[in-house]
């Protein structure tokens, strides 16, 4: 069977005008419930129906060389939407763009001017550079996929954390660590900053000496006993342990702070 010729209209006097019949023109056919189109169909200037629908068992397909666009408009004849389907990108233009599902008509996603609104249980993002954001982000709660690291990270500036009552970093299974470059501050203005674990470390601390008046014998090459030490400023450094304070005896260390 020969693919049927495709319908057209123009104005111009050189395409042939289709004959009508009792049932319609060509692949044009009047029905009970419209007008229906056989094949393929192609409308020269623009086409102004109601309802566009296609046959139960096959599908509906817009096709342009270029792209395809929907408008709608108010009763003014000015645009209010717009959808265009191109080569390189889907552009929408509305007041207020939704995404909803197709068993509850929850919504999933939607966006305007004011905000943009994700709906769905979970926000998966799985780029290997995670995701970034320009500004601030207000979320309550923030977590990693089971047995995944989460890692949040500001290569090149500060990470702030702020919450009216409270923020709390919990690894129910695993380490908790927190790196930089430069200071780490831990600042409590109204309360007291409390650490309970089993044993806490402090690595890497300056490690202070006796004077030569007061060094104590061959014992102190085997020193295993150190005092924890604070200087005025706050820094902290190892003295080793005597019969009495050893702290003042490294004043240098905090000179030097």
């Amino acid at each position: 069977m020969e693919e049927p010729l495709p319908l057209r209209y123009a104005t111009s006097s050189s395409v042939a005008a289709p004959k009508f019949c009792h049932d319609g023109m060509g692949n044009l056919r009047v029905t009970k419930k419209g007008i229906r189109l056989e094949g393929i169909s192609e409308f020269l200037l623009p086409l102004y129906v109601k309802e566009i629908h296609s046959r139960k068992d096959s599908p509906l397909v817009l096709q342009s060389d270029r792209n395809v666009t929907m408008n709608a408009r108010n009763h003014m004849g000015h645009l209010t939407g717009q959808l265009t389907v191109g080569a390189d990108a889907v552009e929408a233009q509305c007041k207020r763009f939704e995404v909803s599902s197709s068993e509850d008509g929850r919504v999933l996603f939607s966006a305007d001017e004011e905000e943009i609104v994700i709906g769905a249980d979970r926000l998966k993002v799985t780029g290997t550079e995670g995701a970034v954001f320009e500004h601030s982000v207000e979320t309550p709660h923030i977590r990693a996929e089971p047995s995944q690291d989460l890692k949040l990270e500001s290569p090149t500036r500060s990470l702030i954390m702020e919450a009216p009552k409270g923020i709390q970093v919990s690894a129910a299974a695993g380490d908790l660590k927190a790196t930089c470059r430069k200071e780490l501050h831990l600042q409590s203005t109204e309360g007291e900053i409390f650490l309970n674990a089993d044993s806490i470390r402090l690595g890497n601390l300056p490690l202070g000496s006796f004077p030569s008046s007061s060094s104590p014998s061959s014992s102190a090459t085997r020193q295993t006993i150190y005092e924890l030490c604070v200087c005025p400023n706050g820094k902290l450094y190892l003295s080793p342990a005597g019969a009495g304070s050893t702290c003042q005896s490294s004043g240098n260390i905090c000179l030097w702070s």
